[in-house]
């Protein structure tokens, strides 16, 4: 079986981040046996894009990939886009010697919004094909909502269908929190992605005050909402097979993400699903 590379995504160590500076994050990820990172929710300062750099290359952890938003999620929001920053952000990826940058999600103001995510979906096809004479590929990241239906297709598949060089950053949990298989929705998306969140989906332990009597739409709230991201193998996905179809279907970086860490060192957590992944047979993808 082809192998492709398992790292993490940079998003759960923003605090560490914060705490301990890029450098000594980055170390501490090598020494947990990662030898790749996606960067998200790093401010993707001059002096950061330096750290980076500089720890990649004296850790020798490859930088996968790198996130840029087309335009603001709302108005007014602060941060670097494709729209207004595209040549700082072409010159981060050609630094880090990075090839793929992803699309973190829809804009807010276009969720549940036929027409506006057409008009986003055409916007980003434009980008990915303005960018691959650069060397880099553009990637879309699902969360849940974009398996909602329109006459009867899934919001997922209508960006899918409506484009031609965008290609597909896959996350597991939110393809199941979504209601469906991550194994075969992976299988259909074949060509389509080379970039895989692995994020496992487990069911918590309900929380409730019940000292404090009984409101049941507040109990409810808390019924509905039990579901966890876990450690990678810590929950019920099949992690083999999306390990798998993923490589099957040409996906070359599986990055360790836990949206909520839930009170634990969040470098606990990625040695925990790093143990996993190796006890499934996945060593040598490290």
């Amino acid at each position: 079986m082809a192998k492709g590379k398992i790292g993490v995504q940079m998003m759960m160590l923003k605090g560490k981040v914060e705490e301990l500076g890029i450098f000594e994050t980055l170390k501490r990820v090598k020494e947990l046996g990662y030898s790749c990172v996606e960067v998200s929710q790093i401010p993707m300062s001059p002096e950061n894009v330096a750290e980076l750099h500089r720890a990649s290359v004296y850790f020798d952890i490859e930088i996968a990939s790198l996130s840029a938003s087309i335009e603001p999620m709302v108005p007014g929001m602060p941060g670097e886009f494709l729209s207004t920053d595209f040549d700082k952000i072409v010159a981060d990826c050609h630094t880090l010697n990075c090839k793929f940058l992803r699309i973190p999600m829809l804009p807010f103001t276009s969720m549940g919004n036929k027409e506006a995510v057409l008009a986003f979906v055409q916007s980003a096809d434009n980008y990915a094909e303005k960018l691959a004479p650069h060397g880099i590929s553009l990637y879309y990241h699902n969360h849940h909502a974009e398996f909602q239906k329109f006459d009867g297709e899934y919001l997922l598949d209508i960006i899918k269908n409506n484009t031609k060089h965008l290609g597909f950053e896959m996350d597991v949990h939110w393809i199941q929190r979504g209601g469906e298989n991550p194994v075969t929705f992976i299988q259909q998306y074949k060509g389509r992605v080379a970039l895989i969140h692995l994020k496992d989906y487990r069911i918590g332990t309900l929380s409730y005050d019940f000292s404090k009597g009984m409101d049941m739409q507040s109990f409810m709230t808390a019924f509905n909402n039990i579901i966890q991201f876990a450690e990678v193998g810590e929950g019920s996905l099949d992690i083999k097979g999306i390990m798998e179809a993923g490589v099957a279907s040409g996906s070359k970086y599986f990055l360790v993400e836990q949206d909520d860490v839930y009170g634990k060192d969040p470098f606990d957590c990625l040695a925990i699903s790093a143990t996993n992944l190796r006890k499934l047979g996945f060593a040598d993808w490290f």
